[in-house]
């Protein structure tokens, strides 16, 4: 099984939290409190990419009746308490303070003691404060002193129970913020008022206790990027077991999480293969050995970059097959992995004739890579659907190798690797019984054995040539060590990817990098804690 959660539907997700919690208010407030306190921390690790966290923030609180609006306001004053010189909140109850449900008061009243207690060195009386939508300070008032009226705002107005349409109030409380300079805006679970145009509009939605389907791609305009916190409603041994996303029939009107269930989410703990002690007895053939074919003089830099991040997959050995011209530089940069010089077509692609090169050696590999810098000559692409006849071990197929012609020819178990602009021409030419789909996108989709699994890693800074031959090269890797688990391997190097991916940009910010930097980050991501 993939570690992953399901996603699902909101009327799904009402039926199982009712089950989950059971009406024990004080498992209720646990989860509320494991929910602000993720939502803060996370709030404070995104907003690295654009750079450091103020020591004094500038919060706005937009709170609704329920458990939303509490998770919003224990998140406030988690970050008020753990922020080096305090910071200041404003919270604007959108239906007024006395719509409060138990639990959210209960939240407002621990955010309102921060005003009574001195909690960091520099700390404040007065930091917190109630405000109407009339205060919230004008667009042109607040660049004109500070050049931003909040570092971060924080909805926590409607959750997953929010039916349209939007209520007038609320409209005018969105428009008046969404027209702020504001550094980060975040959404607790769902933007408020899901795609209405007079919605929320945030840069990041954190998803709390589960996914909602609202969410999922081409997903919600107004909900930026999507970050799920899991809280542990799926573990098991917890004290709280899910109830059955199955269910009998009779009983859908109780609890509906029966809706499709076949999208899941992708959890951290996909990667724990990678972090485990590797056996003593090992060398460099425990590992596999994966076999890239591709290149070309028009397109050199993908297949060096997809070979560069196969070495750093783990694999224990990596050989390169590219046009002749390119290895003497290549084999200098990357003296790990085994070099072959290719014949070339005239116009510097791999020639048909260098087709014995490969026949040779696919007996003595694990994996096979396909398709990075590898160009549209017709000579080319012949050989390239001769080689996936040719293969019996599981291979990725990629870039312009995904053509029709190839990704049906052989036999073999395949990972395809289509992004948005190349999945039309060969979506009706998959082979179905033994091909793995890695739709590329904002939100990567792995699909496979009847499900997708969605990798929530990642975001803009992917957005740029060379990080798919990374991804091709990263996932070969991976492949080549467990050849019988291709649908692991595509999920492992989705996630990876990803995670490398969010570690680069809060590290350097998702601007002024480079796409080799990716690799560089793959190393670190293992070590954190999953």
């Amino acid at each position: 099984m993939i570690p992953s959660h399901p996603i699902l539907s909101c009327q799904a997700a009402k039926a199982f939290e009712a089950a989950f919690f059971a009406g024990d208010e004080e498992r209720e407030w646990s989860a509320m409190q494991r929910a602000g306190i993720a939502v803060a921390e996370s709030a404070r690790r995104d907003f690295a990419e654009a750079g450091p966290f103020p020591a004094a923030p500038r919060l706005l609180v937009l709170a609704g009746k329920g458990h939303n609006a509490g998770d919003a306001l224990i998140a406030a004053r988690h970050l008020l308490v753990t922020s080096p010189a305090g910071g200041s909140a404003d919270v604007l109850f959108v239906f007024g303070e006395r719509t409060l449900r138990p639990l959210a008061v209960r939240a407002w009243r621990e955010l309102l003691l921060t005003n009574l207690t001195n909690p960091t060195a520099q700390a404040a009386p007065g930091r917190v404060r109630m405000i109407r939508a009339p205060d919230l300070p004008a667009g042109g008032d607040a660049t004109a002193v500070s050049g931003t009226a909040y570092d971060l705002v924080l909805d926590g107005v409607f959750g997953f129970q929010f039916r349209p349409p939007l209520p007038a109030e609320a409209a005018r409380v969105f428009a008046a913020v969404n027209a702020l300079p504001v550094r980060l805006r975040v959404a607790v679970d769902l933007p408020s008022g899901l795609d209405a145009s007079d919605a929320f509009r945030a840069d990041f939605t954190y998803a709390t206790g589960s996914v909602k389907t609202p969410l999922l791609p081409p997903g919600n305009a107004n909900a930026g990027r999507v970050r799920y916190l899991d809280l542990g409603f799926f573990d098991r041994g917890t004290g709280f077991q899910p109830v059955p996303l199955f269910l009998p029939i009779g009983q859908e009107a109780h609890a509906t999480a029966t809706d499709d269930t076949r999208d899941r989410v992708l959890v951290p703990a996909v990667l724990d293969p990678l972090r485990r002690w590797r056996s003593p007895h090992s060398d460099k053939r425990s590992f596999g050995h994966v076999l890239l074919v591709g290149g070309s003089r028009a397109f050199p830099g993908a297949i060096f970059m997809a070979a560069t991040a196969a070495v750093r997959s783990g694999a224990g050995l990596v050989t390169v097959l590219a046009p002749e011209s390119l290895i003497p530089a290549f084999a200098a940069q990357l003296p790990e992995a085994m070099w072959v010089a290719w014949p070339e077509t005239p116009d510097g692609g791999l020639a048909l004739e260098g087709l014995h090169l490969i026949r040779e050696r696919l007996t003595r590999t694990s994996s096979l890579v396909i398709g990075p810098g590898l160009g549209r000559e017709p000579e080319t692409l012949t050989l390239a659907a001769e080689i996936v006849k040719l293969a019996t071990v599981p291979l990725v197929i990629d870039a312009d190798a995904l053509q029709p012609q190839i990704v049906s020819a052989g036999k073999a178990p395949r990972i395809l690797t289509p992004h948005a602009g190349e999945l039309p021409r060969i979506e009706k030419q998959i082979p179905a019984a033994h091909s793995i789909l890695v739709r590329k996108g904002p939100v990567t989709v792995v699909e496979t054995g009847g499900h997708r699994y969605h990798s929530l890693a990642g975001g803009p800074v992917l957005a740029r040539g060379g990080s798919g031959d990374i991804l091709a090269g990263l996932t070969g890797g991976l492949l080549a060590q467990t050849p019988d688990d291709p649908a692991g391997a595509a999920c492992r190097g989705v996630a990876w990817h990803g995670a490398a991916a969010d570690a680069l940009a809060r590290a350097r910010g998702a601007v002024a990098v480079r796409t080799t930097e990716l690799t560089e980050y793959l190393g670190p991501v293992l070590r954190e804690t999953a």
